[in-house]
């Protein structure tokens, strides 16, 4: 016979079993690019064919880039679309640049109208009605004190250092810098920024972003990270980059020799649905963290796509499986063209409700809304701290239960040890 409290544990077991059924049969109807790798084997062989491309201009990043999918009639060779989705994409390019990786294409499910991939690839006739909105909500052209630098905080900021990416997201929040051509930062702009970094000592954390850092080549990418590298009071640089998702073909052992040299180095990257974890990107992210890069994810909480609790707690563990940190979860900011994307700040609370307790810290990032004119990142949370008395707290828990907890002073340690001699 099982002891008392032997039987209470079992019992507490299949309780909190039972408090994730519902997630376990989610799940298996959440696509997700592991689990799918004959299909995707079958969607590059059809790329391939209409590209006139083989197996190894597949792994060549050049080649991907130099082959990206930009005009419709190449793209409905690949997918199936609609007279109007055909008349979208004609008329959208017209005014927002567009062009999608083949990689990146063989993701998106040919018969599936609303595909998140194809969502967040593809142009919609939403991103022309949306006429509420403004290019850079963000303020950023008022926060360039020099170069190509945005500075929003006191000890860290940002270098653009490019405008071009492997493909152009339809939520982007630079879509006003994207242009009608792939452009890098002229190098005098970026020693622009260097100078300032080395005249501002209380700099100490550089982020590398666009566009995308990663189009660039390793050796002007090497110049810039070897320049910042140098100044004593930067402590570490940080790569914003979606090419581990677009594109992971352009993580090489070239370019991950070439990092490796300027350590400490992070990388942030921008995987929003579980389709995008593919064996790919998967070699991509584990050769990146083999070489002590640590890697981070900031997801975009984006309607239609992953504003739901079951698909981002699926996106958080197939991140950790290959070795990256769920970091942020942002709150779209209403950038003109991508209105139809962006939620209520009701669906984020409700992921991160979800997310604690019933996964890892290590699942969980941190839910941020843009504060209005580029006054920084401000973390959203559930209240979990409902009062407070005089000497105690009340809190709930994460399975809603309301307890009191003790709030003792805080004593002087110094004063606590010599009181005892």
């Amino acid at each position: 016979m099982p002891s008392k409290q032997r039987e209470i544990s079992l019992q507490r077991a299949d309780e909190l079993k039972s408090r994730i059924d519902d997630y376990l049969e989610a799940r298996q109807s959440i696509p997700k690019g592991l689990g799918m790798k004959s299909e995707l084997t079958k969607r590059k062989e059809t790329i391939l064919r209409v590209l006139g491309g083989t197996d190894e201009d597949w792994k060549d990043y050049k080649w991907q880039l130099k082959n990206r999918i930009k005009d419709v009639e190449t793209l409905t060779k690949i997918i199936n679309l609609t007279d109007d989705e055909k008349k979208a994409v004609q008329q959208v390019g017209e005014n927002f640049r567009w062009s999608i990786s083949p990689y990146y294409l063989s993701l998106i499910d040919p018969n599936e109208t609303f595909d998140p991939i194809k969502l967040m690839a593809m142009p919609s006739f939403m991103e022309l009605e949306d006429t509420y909105t403004n290019l850079d909500p963000m303020n950023e052209e008022h926060t360039n004190p020099a170069g190509t630098i945005t500075r929003r905080y006191p000890d860290r900021l940002i270098i653009n250092v490019t405008n071009e990416c492997a493909m152009y997201c339809r939520h982007c929040q630079r879509r006003r810098n994207i242009g009608t051509e792939d452009l890098a930062t002229p190098r005098p702009k970026v020693q622009e920024s260097i100078d300032y970094i080395k005249e501002h000592p209380e700099i100490r954390d550089i982020l590398i972003t666009g566009g995308d850092p990663l189009t660039l080549s390793d050796t002007q990418l090497e110049w810039i990270i070897s320049q910042l590298h140098e100044i004593e009071h930067v402590e570490y640089i940080r790569i914003g980059s979606r090419t581990p998702v677009t594109l992971p073909q352009r993580i090489t052992d070239d370019l991950v020799n070439m990092l490796k040299k300027y350590h400490p180095i992070f990388l942030n990257s921008h995987f929003n649905h579980p389709m995008e974890i593919t064996e790919e990107s998967k070699t991509a992210c584990e050769k990146l963290a083999n070489n002590g890069i640590p890697l981070g994810n900031q997801a975009v909480l984006l309607n239609g796509v992953n504003n739901d609790k079951y698909i981002m707690r699926v996106l958080n563990h197939e991140l950790l499986k290959i070795r990256v940190k769920p970091y942020y979860l942002f709150h779209a900011k209403s950038v003109k063209g991508t209105r139809h994307f962006n939620t209520s700040i009701d669906d984020g609370l409700e992921i991160m409700e979800y997310l604690r307790g019933y996964t890892s810290g290590m699942a969980i990032p941190t839910y941020i809304v843009n504060a209005p004119g580029g006054k920084g990142k401000t973390p959203i949370l559930p209240q979990y701290m409902i009062s407070r008395g005089k000497n105690y707290f009340t809190i709930r828990t994460w399975e809603g239960e309301v307890l009191h907890h003790e709030n003792h002073p805080t004593i002087n340690l110094k004063d606590a040890i010599k009181s005892q001699k």
